[in-house]
């Protein structure tokens, strides 16, 4: 059995491969997180009933860890929940809905800040590619193993690299590969009868 939080990560993965990518329409409302947003993830909230996630983003799972240089044990979920809360307030992003219709009650939006002030004024920052970039978040991949969007790949290449963010730990817990191996470990119960695969 595996923890609720990759089961529900292994849910939305299969999900991914199967709604079109980036069919946002020019008339497209875009819309701030108010205060009464409830984030449960680093890449998820709920507005009220609404459940909404980042496109293309996939965030550190909950309950899985990492040390940190002073070899404390922390929640790699908590972190990139963190990372995302302070970027929200920072920002101040505007988000949309990026695909037609829903997947498994989930909204999928992606969200831009547009600084006035400060020495990125006059820029727009995609909260995605902030998130992936500072290494507190990873690229969603397809079923296949291809990114669900490939600019955040790119993005987290460049992280890992550079070893920036959760990056710099070398026992970071990957949820790329953590959510491909219960899926693995889920078709091959199923393949054989089992029933020691995904359960949420």
């Amino acid at each position: 059995m595996i923890k609720r939080s990759t089961a529900a990560a292994v849910a939305v993965i299969v999900g991914l491969g199967m709604i079109p990518a980036h069919s946002q329409s020019a008339s497209q409302a875009w819309i701030p997180l108010p205060e009464t947003a409830r984030f449960e993830t680093g890449d998820t909230w709920t507005i009220g009933t609404a459940r909404y996630r980042l496109y293309g983003v996939q965030a550190c799972l909950r309950g899985t860890n990492f040390t940190n240089t002073n070899g404390q044990k922390r929640d790699c979920g908590e972190a990139g929940l963190s990372v995302l809360l302070s970027l929200v307030r920072d920002l101040k992003p505007l988000c949309a809905n990026v695909l037609e219709g829903q997947q498994a009650g989930t909204i999928h939006v992606t969200c831009f800040a547009f600084p006035t002030t400060g020495t990125a004024a006059g820029s727009r920052i995609d909260l995605g590619v902030a998130l992936i970039a500072s290494g507190f978040a990873f690229a969603a991949l397809k079923p296949d193993g291809k990114p669900v969007h490939l600019p955040y790949f790119v993005a987290e290449l460049d992280a890992k690299r550079a070893k920036v963010g959760l990056w710099a730990f070398p026992d970071l817990p990957e949820p790329n590969a953590i959510i491909f191996k219960a899926l693995r470990d889920s078709q091959a119960g199923a393949a054989t009868g089992g029933h020691d695969g995904v359960h949420p």
